[in-house]
C-alpha cells in the first residue's frame, strides 16, 4: 500500500470518531510537500468555516518556521469569527514537525484544544 494511501486509511479511521459541532469545530491539517493547509471545519452541516495556508503567509523561511505562522493565523481568523475551542484533527500524519508547529501557532493565537 502506498504512503499516502496508509495516511488516508489513518485520517479515515481517526476522522470516524472526532466530529466538529458548531460550537467546538474540528481544525484540519493537510501537508503537501511544498505547502501546508489548514481548515476549522463544521462536520454537522459540512462547512469550512476558516481556513488558512502556506500561500497567504508573506514570511519566508523553513517551511516549519512558516507553519507556526499558518497557525498563529487560523487562530487569528477564528477568533474573529468567534471560534475559540477547536479539536485538533492532524490528518493522519505523526504530530511532530510542521503539523506540530501548527498546533503550537494556534495556541500561541489564542485557540483552545
Amino acid at each position: 500500500m502506498a504512503k499516502n494511501a496508509q495516511r488516508q486509511a489513518r485520517h479515515r479511521r481517526v476522522t470516524a470518531k472526532v466530529k466538529g459541532s458548531a460550537t467546538k469545530p474540528r481544525l484540519n491539517v493537510f501537508r503537501s510537500l511544498n505547502h501546508i493547509f489548514v481548515q476549522v471545519i463544521d462536520d454537522q452541516t459540512s462547512t469550512t468555516l476558516v481556513s488558512a495556508s502556506t500561500k497567504e503567509v508573506k514570511a519566508k523561511g523553513k517551511k516549519s518556521e512558516v507553519a507556526l505562522e499558518v497557525g498563529k493565523m487560523i487562530a487569528e481568523k477564528a477568533l474573529a469569527k468567534g471560534i475559540k475551542e477547536v479539536i485538533f484533527d492532524r490528518g493522519g500524519y505523526l504530530y511532530h514537525g510542521r503539523v506540530k508547529n501548527v498546533a503550537d501557532g494556534a495556541r500561541a493565537g489564542g485557540l483552545k484544544f
